[in-house]
């Protein structure tokens, strides 16, 4: 098999089980050295015992190195520790897979507060500390003229792209990891970094329950993808959001501008129905929300 990641060194967040720990094994086949990150919490945000460990001896079966982490990738120092523990331990760092993150479904009229904020930290600053501790690090080698092929993979969801009933805080959370996506991609292509997005579809501890999983796709699915973007090969590829279904590749249409009408002055309240209307008819019809 030819190895795409040869030599290369990533962090995967949430990898103790499901999709990151699927990453983690599909990296290190590729040749990546990996530092398995996990907190170690149940579904619904408990601590419990992490099986990171039990990831770091099937990778070293594969004839692979890795070592465990345990940080709280929403803490921001710990963040940090864990992107230095990747550079002390195999002398750089090259891919960042944000992976981490639990679900507290709830409808709207029945959030809590503590609900909302656990999900919108875990999820949204969880990507956004490793993110801005390893784009700190990537920009310092590009100034020391040791530019490296960096690689970000985030992880949203068709409830951040579509919205998805029963999740709001979920739905916010990888909705601002989307756009998140989008703007680190700008600011790091420079520096010759690339960030990308997958929105995975998989029977995973967070799906069981929520859905109907029977026919839903296994988490190693979409790790070959994550690989890909992963190497150098996928130099050319910034800014995107990919969503994986089994076998079924689709690259996501973001927000885009639409129809418009300019009426070259300010607008009457009392004439915008029409106009309204009219923007709304020559749009697409947007996609429905998941569970409506």
């Amino acid at each position: 098999m030819t190895r795409l990641l040869e030599g290369r060194i990533a962090i995967v967040t949430g990898a103790g089980r499901g999709i990151g720990r699927a990453h983690a094994l599909e990296l290190a086949r590729h040749g990546a050295k990996i530092v398995v990150n996990d907190f170690g919490v149940t579904n619904n945000g408990e601590k419990s015992d992490s099986p990171a460990h039990q990831v770091v001896a099937e990778i070293e079966a594969l004839g692979g190195e890795a070592v465990v982490n345990g940080a709280d990738v929403a803490d921001f120092d710990q963040a940090g520790a864990m992107v230095q523990q990747a550079i002390d331990t195999f002398g750089a760092l090259d891919i960042l897979v944000n992976n981490a993150g639990f679900v507290r479904d709830r409808m709207l009229v029945n959030a809590a507060e503590d609900e909302w904020d656990a999900v919108i930290r875990v999820h949204l600053k969880g990507h956004f500390a490793p993110l801005r501790h390893a784009a700190a690090y990537w920009r310092a080698e590009s100034k020391a003229d040791r530019k490296r092929a960096g690689r970000v993979i985030n992880t949203t969801s068709g409830a951040g792209l579509q919205g998805s009933i029963g999740q709001v805080a979920y739905s916010a959370a990888k909705g601002g990891i989307a756009t998140m996506t989008l703007v680190a991609a700008a600011e790091l292509g420079r520096v010759g970094v690339t960030v990308n997005a997958i929105a995975p579809v998989a029977r995973t501890r967070m799906t069981e329950g929520a859905f109907d999983t029977s026919e839903m796709a296994l988490p190693e699915d979409n790790s070959p993808v994550v690989a890909w973007l992963a190497s150098e090969a996928a130099a050319n590829v910034t800014g995107r959001i990919f969503e994986i279904d089994g076998g079924r590749l689709t690259l996501e249409d973001a927000w885009r501008h639409g129809a418009s009408k300019d009426a070259g002055r300010r607008w009457e309240a009392t004439e915008l129905g029409d106009v309204v209307n009219s923007l709304i008819a020559e749009g697409a019809e947007p996609e429905p929300v998941y569970g409506s």
